[in-house]
């Protein structure tokens, strides 16, 4: 192993001893109990398989027999998800052929940041992270299940199904990918009719045309946002099958991964002989796999609070620092955009999950000795799925990059560290996404533009007033303020004064997730302006230094002025209500720091 990844796991096992054990003592109490419907009265059990045909009712009434619960997040209006409309009934009659049997337990929310994007239901994103997390408890609580099958892909939606599913430990757990949609166009002209929309260059018919070449059919955006970030790091924790996550949603080899998804969540289940419980494959070192996929690819920053937050729905205590000291370590060895002009599907063709795999494995920055969905190590996550004369097989994956372009091994990375710098400063800590920004664009030091909502920057832009370096602070944006939503009505105007040669940055206690571009960026910024941190002192023409190179983002302005300054007002309360908003106050106000995963809920250690 690397010795920066081992220390850094040592230290993350020690940090979580206590916290770690309380988890397991609760779910080995739980899987001490027996099959869970045998706990069940006869007018429980009534209820739980009226609905079901006759056969099923008699394996249920059979304790021998395995009972899948499916917790779903479809709808029909998120690409990504619509193609899990028919997988119910498919994962029924697979799990069927083995003597099982599969029930839809519930389903759960799943908003579309695309859609909401700049509008006020953005400010429910993340919060919906939590009601996520709650839907897949309800949907398990009614106890009848030795197993669970998961459809989720996008934003919020897996990390909230993973934090549900891990109260449930003792279960076998595994989730079902769909696939993303067919490339589009490309993402470099994408954002060129982005930026010249913000310039008032082309009118909205112009835009919408290319909005919809790119995100036009079935399937999960082909970005490496979120979304696509999400399944990476699943799969490398071991939560899904082997080259499963950037298959096309279309043809033979989904269908087929699909049914095997089926019956094999049914053989780890206590009823099928070989018990691997969720509890045991989510562990300090599928984490820290998790962590090192992530910042070897250059994914989503939003993944630094999700990650932090199912962790902690494990028992486990990670910290920004963790992030940090890996990122040093790991190597840049992916180009997906926003990092580069490749898709996922461009990522997938060049060896995809089965070679990012091997060459982290090979440079000793993946933990092999770990529980996973398919047995012991990482090595079959080296191979790819096939259909062969109608079976499936994993047959050896690429031995070397396809299109070092969009893939490369560790000897040859793009850069000797990952996608990832912690900033800190007087300002407070935040994240940036350095992988798609230029080296000579990494450090800022320039007047600040203050603004309290992402819709004033493009008057600001239309006026003139932009055209100077500067950097951009939008504060009143974290979670206990507006529910932090995404920012991105702010990176075409960014983009366009970096293209004009202005030297320009963000700093925001908000969030920009993984369609960061190539701007730089501090971002998740704490404390927020709203818990008293500075950030909510800036005052324009004050001079702040951003240096991603370093780590440093400082706020030039002596202790002596900041001491006369009042303390930040959040001015605009229109995010208290509406579209929903007043119905989540309450949440709201609960949620922690971004580095402490931005949690509405508590987990059982600290209700304790």
């Amino acid at each position: 192993m690397n010795p920066i990844i081992e220390k850094v796991t040592q230290r993350i096992i020690e940090r979580s001893k206590e916290t770690r054990a309380k988890y397991l003592a609760a779910m080995k109490h739980a899987a001490d109990q027996g099959v869970p419907r045998g706990t069940l009265s006869c007018g429980n059990l009534a209820h739980g398989w009226a609905a079901c045909n006759k056969d099923d009712k008699a394996s249920l009434n059979s304790l021998t027999k395995a009972n899948i619960g499916i917790i779903t997040a479809y709808n029909d209006m998120l690409s990504a998800h619509q193609p899990y409309q028919s997988y119910p009934d498919q994962i029924k009659a697979a799990v069927n052929t083995v003597g099982s049997v599969a029930q839809v337990a519930g389903g759960v929310p799943a908003m579309c940041d695309g859609v909401t994007q700049g509008q006020p239901g953005m400010e429910l994103s993340l919060l919906s992270r939590e009601v996520i997390a709650m839907s897949t408890a309800v949907g398990l609580s009614h106890n009848m299940f030795d197993g669970t099958l998961i459809l989720g892909i996008c934003d919020k939606i897996v990390p909230g199904q993973l934090m549900g599913a891990l109260s449930f430990g003792h279960l076998p757990t595994m989730f079902i990918p769909a696939g993303p949609m067919p490339s589009g166009i490309p993402n470099k002209e994408k954002a060129r009719v982005r930026q010249k929309f913000a310039q008032g260059l082309v009118g909205r018919e112009e835009l919408l045309a290319a909005e919809s070449a790119s995100y036009h059919s079935a399937g999960t955006c082909t970005f490496y946002g979120t979304a696509n970030s999400n399944q990476l790091v699943i799969e490398l924790m071991g939560l899904q099958l082997p080259g499963s996550s950037f298959v096309p949603p279309e043809g033979g080899l989904r269908t087929a991964l699909t049914d095997f998804a089926s019956k094999q969540v049914c053989r780890l289940t206590k009823q099928g002989g070989n018990y691997v419980p969720l509890a045991e494959v989510v562990d300090e070192k599928a984490i820290v796999n998790g962590i090192v996929g992530l910042l070897a690819t250059g994914g989503s920053t939003n993944l630094t609070m999700h990650i932090v937050a199912f962790a902690r729905a494990a028992g486990i205590i990670v910290d920004w620092n963790d992030f940090s000291e890996l990122s040093a370590a790991v190597p840049l060895v992916a180009r997906v955009y926003p990092n580069g002009q490749a898709d996922i599907n461009h990522f997938h063709a060049a060896g995809g999950m089965a070679y990012l795999t091997k060459t982290l494995l090979e440079g000793g920055y993946l933990h092999n000795d770990v529980k996973t969905c398919v047995g012991e190590g990482l090595d079959k996550y080296t191979m790819e799925p096939k259909v062969i004369d109608g079976e499936l097989q994993w047959v050896e994956g690429p031995q070397h990059s396809l299109d070092e372009e969009v893939l490369r091994p560790v000897r040859n990375p793009f850069q000797e560290n990952g996608g990832l710098a912690l900033m800190e400063g007087n300002l407070g800590r935040g994240v940036s996404k350095v992988s798609a920004v230029a080296i000579e664009h990494r450090h800022v030091k320039a007047e600040a533009v203050v603004i309290d909502d992402q819709s004033e920057l493009q008057g600001l832009f239309d006026a003139g007033t932009l055209n100077k370096d500067c950097i951009v602070v939008v504060r009143g944006q974290g979670p206990k303020a507006n529910g932090m939503p995404e920012l991105h009505r702010l990176t075409p105007i960014l983009g366009s004064l970096q293209d004009k040669g202005y030297h320009v940055a963000l700093v925001t206690d908000g969030r920009m997730s993984g369609a960061s571009g190539k701007v730089p960026s501090a971002i998740h910024i704490s404390p927020e302006a709203i818990d008293g941190g500075l950030i909510g002192k800036v005052q324009n023409g004050d001079i702040v230094e951003l240096n991603a190179n370093t780590g440093e983002l400082t706020l030039h302005v002596s202790v002596e002025e900041l001491a006369k300054r009042e303390r930040y007002v959040q001015k605009d309360l229109n995010n208290q209500w509406g579209m929903g908003r007043e119905l989540f106050a309450g949440l709201r106000s609960q949620f922690t720091a971004p580095e402490l995963g931005a949690r509405a809920t508590k987990t059982s250690d600290e209700l304790h």
